[in-house]
């Protein structure tokens, strides 16, 4: 058995596939398996993932799921069908450097750590990003300024796979923020490890984002934060059929103690941002909407 299972999504990207498979293949680190799910792809892409199963030396296998277009189902699907120690998550529009999984690898079981991530290189249409404004802290006890914002990269984690299992995985409801659902969820409790080095590349280009669909992001994260507090948040695009929530039953039970309030009041500072952006745009309904949804948190 693997000591590492990596797993990629995908969904219509058979160029970007290739190279991203490329990458894992070129790992310094060679005990792992690559697990490719195809979310229903409509064009060259399993025959691509097909490919790169043949040509991988019997590490990589493809599993084939009906399109669902809910990245944290297919990472789901990927992690229930790994063997290994460890999980190691890879976008299918992302990169990783040769050394990626060695140096992962080595902190944790240095360590024992559960989980650890890895600073990226953000590229846009080949052109680096400046991430100096970045200033949050990544490593140890993360949550309070994991709830600001995603801070955590999908493709920069591993995770144990124990762990993982245990937590419930990733939402599989959510089309975009399930990342930011699951590290809150992870965070609350778990001190998390961090390479200060960039062994991951984030890519963003012309080929379709989640992230670029709805020109709304910030929506999706309140519907995530608003999944953990037990509200409810209407007027979402999600009305897709997926898996159960979580895996293998795993039942959210809730912040403890400070971190409520501190994921209330910043529920509230994100539905207070985003109303305000509704009414510049002219969507006064849905800025309506969430105001009143702040105002009956307030009065509980």
């Amino acid at each position: 058995m693997a000591e590492i299972s990596v797993i990629i999504p995908v969904y219509n990207r058979p160029e970007l596939l290739l190279e991203a498979a490329v990458s894992v293949l070129e790992q310094t680190f060679t005990d792992f398996e690559l697990i490719i799910v195809d979310d229903g792809s409509t064009d060259g892409t399993p025959e691509v993932a097909e490919r790169i199963a043949a040509d991988g030396g019997g590490r990589c296998r493809v599993l084939s799921t009906q399109h669902r277009g809910m990245p944290g189902a297919a990472r789901n699907s990927g992690i229930k069908a790994a063997g290994g120690r460890y999980l190691a998550f890879l976008d299918s529009d992302d990169l990783w450097l040769p050394e990626k999984l060695q140096r992962q690898h080595e902190l944790m079981t240095r360590t024992g750590a559960k989980m650890s991530h890895t600073r990226e290189t953000w590229l846009r249409e080949g052109r680096e990003v400046s991430q100096k404004r970045q200033k949050h802290r990544r490593e140890g006890l993360i949550f309070a300024d994991a709830l600001k914002k995603c801070i955590i990269g999908p493709s920069t984690v591993m995770i144990d796979r124990k762990y993982c299992l245990l937590t419930g995985g990733f939402h599989a409801g959510l089309e975009i923020a399930e990342d930011y659902e699951y590290w809150l969820r992870i965070t609350r409790s778990l001190e998390v490890a961090y390479i200060d080095e960039a062994l991951t590349v984030k890519r963003a280009g012309k080929w379709d984002q989640l992230s670029e669909k709805y020109g709304k992001i910030e929506w999706f994260k309140l519907a995530a934060l608003a999944g953990l507090l037990g509200c409810s948040l209407s007027g979402g695009d999600d009305d897709a059929e997926t898996e159960a929530v979580y895996l293998d039953g795993y039942r959210w039970d809730g912040f403890d103690g400070g971190q409520l309030e501190a994921a209330l009041e910043e529920f509230v500072f994100k539905c207070g941002v985003f109303a305000s952006g509704c009414r510049k745009r002219g969507r006064t309904a849905e800025a309506a909407q969430i105001e009143e949804l702040t105002k009956s948190i307030r009065r509980e």
